[in-house]
């Protein structure tokens, strides 16, 4: 636990791995994690409950019997959206029948909580360490610690609850890595998000806003964001208010994020109850929020997932409804659905006649490049570029996820973009301002500290030109896939190799067997010779002993006996110039360069019969090539770095033999 970072750090590692000491031997590793989990999240609302527990069950009796809504009165006396009707807590469920006072206590919580332990399966784990003589032990480590969020915050209760899984195995979910965003991660992009709005937020003090999260995990990124904006009030009277939203698709982490939400509190209304905004469901072929629009998102998608089990509802939705539906765009391939997160974060941004709506997603280098022109991917890309919502991306250092070292990056997506960024798009290449770590956990051995967050806040908002800053119109990024061929230039040659090829020949075969014989004859008569195109049209094809030459039997015929030179004359057939389909080639032009001219330059001088196959067009805008976006980062930042003198590698070289000789001489 040693990347939680405040002064819990070691009271809060002892007792986690004091229960993984008691649990081992009877549990095995994979298992801690579904045990420690839902018993952190039990003592911490418990924690919160106590000041008031007594008064709850005081009113309960008061009241029970008077036919009056007991909910709001007992979530109103106990100061949470939340309550207890229960005699017991972690601390008095005694060693004879600790089962039952632990059942009776989890099923005495108010709706909100139940649900919670119903999606960990807690019945089936409590039965688990009751079975080893554990539940009692176990229950009484829980009710030794403090962990009221006055003592443990939320971020460091984000992280035990991130590091438990990630500690004690995937089997909480398919992959861990799928909701685990590093703090820093998610610092940084609330930070990226929620700056710009620094003025809005000191013009309108109090000013209420949503932020949604579409793959909320243990609802990190959500507490991080609210607890940001909470910030605020060093600087105002009134801090913003951000209301939460999120969807997660995994039961046991879906029910960590409820289990914080239940916790956060609105200054405005601090009986609410966030966690029924906290939805569980598919986010791509279940989404629970339809329709709706947030003025803030932030994401971090599964990288790489693929998205089969969605496929039919995800392509019912893209045919049907088009751009009035989330996947209109397009669909990326169905090994990675990182592109329909990305879709659907644009499709909830807050309209801008409501203000208009910011999103900050974390994704993989795939969705940068990933598919040609004309691609699901590209159509995606050409999407958020055309219609300009793309503000910036941010590289990140590589190895700073716990589960994965690739390369990673943070898309700044706007519908309200500033006067000076309209039409343009930043990239940010903060590859070098990680900060390594003590201690590697997982794949991650580096962090962005709070300088380098300041550093990058800095870029992005100054939106000027440095080394690792560059701009760009969006059109930099588009290009247009031009088909270009070239004529077929062949001669005709005939042996007995040639001759059994034409025979292999489905329209050989179609032939009757004296139109067979005949024409097997003709060619042997042709043996050793060596003729062009037009010999073949105008007098081989017209004595061909053959009732009917079609056009497949034709075709068979150039297949087998056409020979390639480059020298020979340009076919015509009825005037219209004939292609070789092998020399058909494509050329990717830049959308601001003329295609003519780029031919002239780059096509022409090395293939001077080369033309434009103008039936190849875009089928948007019906202009010849098919239009193409991809985002080639390293492109853009790369550094020529002068190669070594050989005669500097030369003398290492020499140096390093002396040495070894040496070294050698005294084996």
């Amino acid at each position: 636990m040693s990347s939680i970072q405040n002064g819990s750090d070691t009271t809060l590692a002892s007792f986690i791995w004091k229960n993984a000491d008691d649990l081992w031997g009877d549990f095995s590793h994979t298992e801690f994690g579904r045990i420690i989990l839902p018993l952190t999240v039990l003592r911490r609302l418990e924690c919160v409950l106590e000041p008031t527990k007594d008064a709850v069950l005081n009113s309960y009796d008061q009241f029970k019997d008077q036919g009056l809504n007991m909910d709001d009165i007992l979530t109103n006396v106990s100061g949470n959206p939340f309550f207890n009707l229960s005699n017991y807590n972690l601390s008095n469920l005694g060693g004879t029948n600790t089962k039952a006072n632990l059942e009776d206590y989890i099923a005495k919580f108010s709706d909100n909580v139940r649900i919670i332990f119903e999606q960990f399966d807690f019945s089936t784990t409590i039965n688990k360490l009751s079975k080893q003589n554990l539940l009692f032990r176990i229950c009484n480590n829980f009710a030794a610690i403090d962990l009221h969020p006055n003592v443990v915050s939320d971020r460091t209760m984000s992280n035990v609850y991130e590091h438990l899984i990630a500690r004690f195995g995937a089997e909480v979910g398919t992959g861990s890595e799928d909701f685990m965003t590093p703090r820093d991660i998610v610092h940084l992009a609330a930070t990226l998000l929620l700056d710009p709005d620094n003025e809005l937020f000191e013009q309108k003090q109090g000013l209420i806003r949503t932020i949604y999260d579409q793959t909320c995990g243990t609802g990190g990124f959500l507490t991080d964001m609210m607890n940001y904006v909470e910030g605020y009030k060093d600087r105002y009277e009134v801090a913003p208010v951000l209301i939460p939203y999120g969807q997660e698709i995994q039961p046991e982490t879906h029910a960590v994020a409820l289990g914080s939400m239940l916790l956060k509190k609105l200054e405005t209304d601090p009986s609410r109850d966030l966690s029924k905004n906290i939805k569980l469901g598919s986010t791509l072929s279940n989404d629970q929020f339809s329709g709706q629009h947030f003025h803030y998102q932030c994401s971090n998608p599964p990288f790489g997932m693929s998205w089969a089990k969605d496929a039919n509802l995800v392509q019912q939705e893209h045919d049907e409804k088009g751009l009035l539906g989330r996947f209109g765009a397009g669909l990326p391939k169905i090994s990675d659905g990182s592109m329909l997160f990305l879709q659907n974060l644009i499709s909830k941004l807050e309209l801008p006649n409501n203000g208009g709506g910011r999103g900050a997603i974390v994704l993989s280098g795939s969705p940068l490049f990933n598919g040609g022109a004309g691609s699901g991917e590209s159509e995606i890309r050409r999407f958020i570029l055309e219609n300009d919502l793309l503000e910036a991306i941010i590289a990140l250092p590589t190895n700073i996820f716990f589960r994965t070292g690739i390369g990673t990056y943070i898309w700044l997506i706007s519908n309200r973009k500033s006067e000076q960024r309209k039409g343009k798009v930043q990239l940010i290449d903060a590859t070098n301002m990680g900060a390594s770590m003590r201690k590697n956990e997982g794949n991650k051995n580096k962090f962005i500290d709070q300088n380098a967050i300041d550093d990058i806040t800095r870029i992005y908002a100054d939106f000027e030109e440095s080394p690792v800053s560059k701009i760009f119109d969006y059109t930099d990024f588009g290009y247009r896939k031009v088909k270009v061929l070239r004529p077929l230039r062949i001669d005709l040659q005939f042996d007995k190799e040639k001759l059994a090829l034409f025979k292999e020949s489905k329209d050989y075969g179609k032939l009757s067997d004296e139109d067979q014989k005949q024409l097997s004859a003709y060619i042997e008569q042709q043996f050793g010779q060596s003729k062009d195109y037009l010999w073949f049209e105008n007098e081989f094809l017209k004595k061909i002993p053959v009732k009917k030459v079609n056009k497949g039997l034709k075709n068979a015929l150039i297949a087998a006996f056409g020979v390639k030179n480059p020298e020979a004359e340009i076919i015509e057939i009825n005037n219209i110039v004939q292609m070789d389909n092998d020399l058909t080639d494509y050329e990717n032009i830049p959308l601001k360069q003329d295609i003519q001219a780029y031919m002239e330059k780059e096509v022409l001088p090395h293939a001077p019969d080369a033309v434009i196959d103008t039936s190849y067009i875009d089928s948007k805008d019906n202009q010849v090539g098919v239009v193409g976006y991809e985002i080639n980062f390293n492109r853009y930042f790369y550094v020529f770095e002068q190669p070594r003198h050989p005669n500097d590698i030369m003398a290492e070289i020499k140096e390093l033999s002396t040495e070894v000789a040496k070294l050698l001489g005294k084996i």
